[in-house]
């Protein structure tokens, strides 16, 4: 058996190093643009793919598909590959039940279907009825459902679409007991939510933008309105706006018992906002700020006599809970409800007449119930080490369901009796996997700074650590976003071929508060990417896998990492997967919502913050004379979030610079944006290409 495998290997290595040899791109012209940044020229010869509509940039990205997929259809287990990825998929996948009055709706997929369904019932023994099915908003399942919310007697449902992934958003009304489409159709919505108060709701939206080209323009400008069910967008009344500075956003949200509309405003990608109130039911509501300067994050959680509950990190970078008086909001003013902690305080949900609080502990949740005066009652007994989400429900609501999830712990839910402190399982999926096999640990390690790292590592039990495992090592470290442990079926095919998964908790994300958010933004971005390469380097030490056993998956700002550590360190990964990633640190905010991203990032216009992007942008730092590793760069045409020129410029660059033998390809989607609605047949087909890619590449085959 052994000499089949190695024959096996033999064969393959053979096969793709001719592949490599025959690879010819498709020609990329280059322009003669060159930007002066402060007195340093920097060319840009493939701006004109900014033009992503142009005929130019259509017929460069079909030779390119072409040349991928042609390359891709060679991999002799790619099909083999697939068809287990559907096997696994094809099981009942639901979400925890929401109630809504007198019913219960929550979303299943039977397996394979395109997109989940929403359905409804009375009570929770109730026969179940399609509510709502985004398999029916397009043929080919490139409309999805966005987010779905309901007016406060269940009367009237207001849902989301996108078409094509976009970010874009339409907002269609439901009633809900005649289950009947109401003629209600609003447009050019994006980041907004839908609050309702009485006979409408609350939402942002945007200007229509002007040009063919609405994916690349720039979003200024939000304003608050309300919309009254059965009329017309045009008769929606605004109700707040900023004409003096277009980057600021508006979330509204009218509280539970319709007493008050609580504003908060955002600016950029920081956490940090503003948060102001108005009294509802005297006319047209009048706009207070409580906190007009956005020194901190204040999340309203609950109104409590006339005073709001707060969460927020000003003075307390772990969060704390606070009672804050609307009319005297100084700080000096508050009561504190719940204090800091030295784990981060994750969400604060308003239950039952009771406070349930989420905290993250080295990236794994812990739960605990507090009364309104702060007094600490109990904790809630998880199943295990992993991440525990929802607990929402309304103040009179008696119990909630909540979903846990590990990496070999598919999401399951259950329902949590909120005075008895009881949690019940209520539904668990059934896998075509043994999850019981297979083993997830935390381990520690130090950066190059000797800063203390979590990494979650997942693998098959009584794996030899022999440096010889296929291994994807995946990360992010930005944006204040924790990599908490989950279920992810899309790695269930590399650890049945005796590959190990590792997930790095990088700074730069949520998983130590606020503190760890800074130390990997602006000036600290450098810390993410040696936090990143020392991950990879504790798996090479303690033998879990070697550099040409080694993949780094990484997508949006974790596009922008990938990017970064192989122009850093191309000698340390056999394969690195870029998806959807921020390429081009110079231009970013110049694009769609890039703009909101100058907080995290910085910005090329300014001086200082140039001279430190300069040195890491992906784009600008592609070097000759690297031995890059083999690259699948995959981005997507309607990706109006980080615009896929990005990734088009990236490519041509480094397939232009690049002279080795290792395969530089792009993957370009179409109907799919920045990923959330994927259909379910194009994420297979994704993640097929994505682990045929890698193990192809490291001269393995699968199954």
């Amino acid at each position: 058996m052994k000499r089949i495998f190695l024959f096996t290997q033999i064969i393959l290595l053979v096969f793709f190093t001719s592949t490599f040899a025959q690879l010819k791109y498709p020609q990329a012209k280059k322009g003669n643009v060159v930007d002066n940044y402060f007195g340093v020229k920097i060319p840009d010869p493939y701006r004109w793919m900014e033009d992503v509509n142009s005929p130019a940039v259509k017929k460069w990205v079909k030779e390119e598909n072409a040349l991928t997929q042609s390359y891709l259809q060679k991999i002799p287990f790619r099909d083999k590959l697939r068809k287990r990825f559907k096997e696994l998929w094809n099981y009942e996948k639901y979400s925890a039940p929401r109630k809504e009055n007198k019913y219960y709706f929550y979303s299943k997929n039977n397996g394979l279907q395109e997109q989940s369904v929403v359905y409804y019932q009375v009570g929770l023994k109730g026969k179940p009825k399609v509510f709502l099915n985004p398999n029916t908003f397009s043929k080919d399942g490139s409309v999805s459902l966005s987010a779905y919310t309901f007016s406060k007697d269940a009367k009237y449902c207001s849902y989301s679409i996108s078409r094509g992934g976009s970010d874009w958003r339409e907002i269609f009304v439901k009633n809900v007991a005649e289950n009947k489409l109401l003629p209600d159709h609003l447009k050019w919505i994006k980041f907004s939510g839908m609050s309702w108060y009485k006979y409408g709701f609350f939402y942002s939206r945007y200007a229509e933008p002007k040009g063919v080209n609405k994916l690349k323009v720039k979003n200024e400008f939000q304003k608050l309105y309300y919309h009254k069910v059965g009329t017309p967008q045009s008769e929606d009344k605004l109700i707040y706006e900023d004409k003096l500075h277009p980057e600021r956003g508006f979330d509204g949200y009218a509280t539970e018992d319709g007493k008050y509309l609580i504003v908060s405003i955002w600016e950029g990608a920081s956490n940090n906002n503003r948060l102001a109130y108005a009294k509802l039911g005297e006319g047209k509501p009048q706009i207070k700020m409580i906190f007009p300067e956005p020194n901190a994050h204040y999340g309203f959680v609950d109104d409590i006599g006339g005073k709001f509950l707060i969460r927020t990190d000003l003075n307390a970078p772990n969060f704390r809970v606070v009672l804050v008086d609307p009319e005297n909001p100084a700080e000096k003013n508050w009561k504190i409800i719940i204090p800091e902690s030295r784990n981060v305080i994750k969400s604060v949900s308003s239950v039952g007449g009771k406070l349930i609080v989420s905290y993250l502990q080295d990236a794994n949740t812990k739960v605990w119930v507090y009364d309104y005066s702060g007094k600490r009652l109990y904790s809630v007994k998880l199943p295990g080490i992993g991440t525990a989400y929802g607990f929402w429900g309304k103040k009179k609501d008696k119990e909630v369901f909540y979903t846990f999830t590990s990496f070999t712990y598919p999401p399951s839910i259950y329902k949590y009796d909120v005075e008895k402190n009881t949690s019940v399982l209520f539904r668990k999926p059934n896998l075509k996997f043994d999850i019981n096999n297979y083993i997830t640990k935390e381990v520690f390690y130090k950066s190059k700074d000797g800063t203390r790292i979590p990494l979650f590592i997942v693998h098959k039990k009584g794996l030899k650590l022999n440096g010889e495992n296929p291994t994807m090592l995946y990360g992010y470290g930005g944006f204040d976003i924790a990599m908490t442990p989950s279920f992810r079926l899309t790695i269930l095919p590399l650890l049945e071929n005796g590959g190990v998964y590792a997930m790095a908790c990088l700074r730069g994300g949520s998983e130590y508060g606020e503190k760890w958010h800074k130390a990997g933004m602006l000036f600290h971005k450098q810390n993410v990417f040696d936090d990143f390469i020392a991950a990879a380097e504790y798996l090479i030490k303690e033998k879990y896998t070697s550099k040409k056993r080694l993949a780094i998956f990484g997508g949006s700002n974790g596009g922008l990492l990938i990017g970064a550590v192989v122009n850093q360190r191309p000698d340390l990964f056999r394969v690195a997967i870029a998806a959807v990633g921020v390429m081009d640190m110079l231009r970013f905010q110049r694009f769609t919502i890039g703009w909101a991203w100058v907080s995290e990032y910085g910005s090329s216009e300014n001086k200082e913050q140039f001279n430190y992007i300069y040195k890491y942008s992906p784009l600008q730092n592609i070097r000759k004379g690297l031995n890059y590793p083999a690259m699948l760069i995959t981005t997507a045409d309607h990706d109006d979030r980080v615009f896929p020129a990005h990734s088009f410029k990236y490519a041509a660059t480094m397939q232009a610079k690049y002279k080795g033998k290792n395969p530089i390809l792009i993957r370009i989607e179409t109907k799919v944006g920045h990923g959330a609605g994927t259909s379910t047949t194009k994420t297979i087909n994704l993640y097929t290409d994505i682990f045929s890619f890698m193990f192809y590449n490291m001269g393995l085959q699968m199954y």
